[in-house]
């Protein structure tokens, strides 16, 4: 079974399957004769175990060491029962202070914001984990530079589209139009590629899982 078909089936992308074989969550055969991946039951069974925990925010770390038989399911769960309930409490403390913002009546410029902070500080201290969105203000910006390379390479190819018709246009004797037609063909070919490509570039951005295996 090739990738694209472990894909459709288990709904993991390429790229994430990609990433768990580097992980080592995953070791597919190779073809001997050309060298390709080849994946079967165990191996999509294998994905679909990573998907499930992953779905419920079980680590790398900890989806390999199931694998290895040294931890148990129960094991496992134990453990990321542990940081659930931390995260859980993390979670609480944060919606106390935002219950007790939500009180205060009075503008931003008028928050004490050294004193909250401060106040924050006192709490990681003492084992507090607030959320960190500053990571995901930065996020937008990934998309900036292959939508410009989009834009401008599509802009181009048009653009050439756009020339090659009108110098047709100019000749006096007239093009072969199978000629005609290869030609505005090849920059469509290329227009249709780069579009795909940012479609999928921009579905990798969203879907982060490597950016989210990192926490592990």
């Amino acid at each position: 079974m090739k990738i694209n078909e472990v894909e459709a089936q288990v709904g993991i992308t390429k790229k994430n399957i990609r990433f768990y074989e580097d992980q080592g969550l995953l070791k597919p055969h190779r073809n001997s004769q050309n060298g390709y991946r080849e994946y079967g039951p165990r191996e999509v069974e294998q994905l679909k175990q990573i998907k499930l925990l992953r779905k419920l925010g079980v680590p790398i770390e900890e989806i390999r060491q199931m694998q290895s038989g040294a931890h148990t399911v129960g094991d496992g769960m134990r453990r990321h029962l542990i940081s659930l309930e931390r995260e859980r409490r993390n979670l609480e403390h944060s919606m106390e202070l935002c219950r007790t913002l939500k009180d205060r009546e009075q503008q931003l410029d008028d928050l004490e914001t050294d004193e909250l902070l401060s106040q924050m500080e006192v709490m990681e201290r003492e084992g507090t984990t607030f959320l960190n969105r500053q990571r995901e203000d930065t996020k937008r910006v990934r998309y900036v530079a292959p939508a410009v390379v989009t834009v401008l390479t599509v802009l181009l190819m048009a653009g050439l589209i756009a020339l090659m018709l009108y110098g047709f246009a100019l000749e006096e004797d007239p093009v072969p139009t199978p000629l005609v037609v290869v030609l505005v063909a090849i920059p469509g070919v290329v227009i249709f590629g780069v579009l795909l490509a940012v479609a999928q570039r921009f579905r990798e951005i969203e879907k982060g899982e490597a950016d989210d295996a990192k926490q592990y």
